[in-house]
């Protein structure tokens, strides 16, 4: 079978950088060059990720610092499973090796929203190619009314944050655990794993997933459990 062979989206046509290149201009930058370092697209020809080095002037009249890592926007989703016997509450995390540091990270199911995709639509589809769950966009609530940057210095990352609550049987929250699940065409080797909120707040590493604890639990009102974070 021939492989379908896809044309390679240029970075000035693609959305990820459109958005990123009006919001600086529309904040008041003069950009005077882009310089490409490093592009990754996608098997179909996006771009995926991009090095580049930026000439621009801010309104104040200096240069801007030039790094940028372009990245885009991501969706991250917090899913708690509710034992429909005992009411505990679980959350189920993916674990995976990150470049960061080269070790395994314990991390909330997310993806990053491209093109003229819904955030919570692409959430949603995550849960089913992370952790094998079932959801729609309507099955999720929002937690940030706006987009939250993670690393403004050198990235035009920024989050967009979910939760879902699902009551269960204990056995149906276990069948969570220790799945194989990944997206091998993107490089990755996922392992899911189903615990407490607290033991998962001790696991997970980077602050998106811890931001997401507090920003759930307050939401729900369950300050008991924020107590033991």
């Amino acid at each position: 079978m021939m492989k379908a062979k896809f044309k390679q989206e240029a970075l000035e046509d693609a959305p990820k950088f459109k958005f990123w290149k009006h919001q600086a201009e529309t904040n008041g930058l003069k950009i005077n060059g882009i310089s490409e370092k490093y592009i990754r697209r996608r098997h179909n020809g996006e771009v995926l990720f991009a090095m580049l080095e930026v000439d621009a002037d801010t309104p104040e009249g200096d240069k801007i610092p030039p790094a940028l890592f372009l990245k885009g926007h991501a969706a991250s989703v917090l899913v708690c499973l509710i034992d429909i016997d005992t009411r505990e509450k679980f959350v189920v995390l993916v674990r995976q090796r990150r470049i960061s540091d080269g070790s395994h990270t314990y991390e909330h199911p997310a993806g990053m929203v491209d093109a003229d995709d819904a955030p919570d639509d692409v959430a949603a589809r995550e849960l089913g190619e992370e952790i094998g769950l079932t959801a729609t966009a309507a099955d999720l609530t929002k937690l940030n009314a706006k987009l939250w940057f993670p690393s403004t210095g050198t990235s035009d990352e920024a989050m967009h944050f979910f939760y879902l609550e699902r009551e269960l049987p204990r056995a149906g929250i276990m069948a969570f655990h220790h799945k194989d699940m990944g997206n091998t065409s993107e490089f990755e080797r996922i392992t899911t794993v189903v615990t407490t909120l607290p033991e998962a707040h001790k696991l997970v590493t980077n602050v998106n997933g811890l931001l997401i604890h507090f920003l759930y639990l307050q939401h729900v009102g369950d300050y008991e459990t924020m107590k033991l974070l």
